[in-house]
């Protein structure tokens, strides 16, 4: 991908396929989920002001975004997603991880947490999917149709395909971006899907959500005893406000925080308030954390970059 900020980009291979990540920072480590129609670029603006006391893992999960698409038979719903998480930590040798996650990757951070709860030493979850909320109202009938059987896959892959066209992805980022969007950015979240098993991918990973996960990942959230932080947008178009609240009280440890002037992608709209937020949350909980494991595996990709 193309920001530097984030650090060389590393592909690993894990049983699902490759995984291109970026990281930089020495410490505690910090692994980054995005949500759908995004990449690691998501935190391009964040980890620069975290990586001088942590390792800032940001990994292109692959939801649409990712160069580099997935062995067809990957398990991609939102288990599997959570399942890639561990897969992911274990490949790098991370023992327990500080999670940051925004959108659906908020979602697939509370089933890691409530699924493999000895993976996770805190939690942030910025704007994301919660409760009935996966995935949220606005693409529920969207789910709906890509989940008609025998015709739901052709049509799911014809509506990944509508996300590259511009009166449609225009009205997307603006929902979830106050901002106006990067192009460089919005060309390496959007140029991936040019690619149809990349379409395949974000069909199988959008197709395996469902209410029924973060419903589950609920009735479990009361057990997890990590602190954690829920940071929502104030200008949400979304994701209900009162959804981030109840999720901050349901956590034993849990905060929660409004972050003014941003919509759901809070690292596009407010990067450098959310990382004083989580500089403040990480520094106030250092005491009640053990120290993860910090290993290192991969291999450099030679030339990759995102975009034209």
């Amino acid at each position: 991908m193309t920001s530097h900020p984030l650090g060389t980009p590393v592909h690993i291979e894990l049983p699902q396929g490759p995984v291109r990540y970026r990281e930089r920072g020495s410490g505690s480590p910090l692994v980054f989920v995005h949500g759908g129609l995004a990449n690691g670029d998501l935190w391009r603006n964040v980890v620069p002001h975290l990586a001088d006391s942590h390792r800032c893992i940001a990994p292109d999960w692959p939801k649409g975004s990712h160069a580099v698409p997935m062995k067809p038979d990957a398990d991609l719903s939102a288990p599997g997603m959570a399942r890639l998480v561990v897969d992911f930590l274990d490949a790098l040798r991370l023992d327990r991880v500080t999670l940051v996650a925004n959108d659906s990757g908020g979602a697939i951070s509370q089933i890691v947490a409530t699924e493999y709860p000895e993976r996770v030493d805190r939690l942030v979850l910025t704007s994301c999917d919660t409760f009935r909320q996966f995935p949220p109202r606005y693409l529920k009938p969207l789910h709906l149709i890509s989940r008609i059987p025998g015709a739901g896959p052709r049509l799911g892959l014809r509506l990944a395909q509508a996300w590259r066209l511009k009166p449609v992805y225009t009205i997307f980022y603006w929902s979830i971006i106050k901002k106006k969007p990067d192009p460089a950015i919005l060309r390496s979240y959007l140029d991936p899907l040019a690619d149809p098993a990349i379409q395949r991918d974000l069909v199988k990973f959008f197709t395996g959500t469902g209410p029924r996960h973060t419903l589950k990942a609920a009735s479990k959230l009361c057990r997890f005893t990590r602190p954690a932080l829920v940071v929502w947008a104030e200008n949400d178009l979304w994701f209900a406000r009162r959804n981030g609240k109840k999720l901050a009280r349901l956590i034993p440890h849990g905060e929660f925080e409004l972050m003014p002037d941003s919509r759901t992608f809070i690292p596009e709209d407010q990067p450098e308030a959310l990382a004083r937020t989580i500089r403040l949350f990480l520094e106030r909980t250092s005491g009640s954390v053990a120290e993860s494991s910090v290993g290192a595996v991969g291999t450099p990709v030679h030339g990759s970059q995102s975009g034209p």
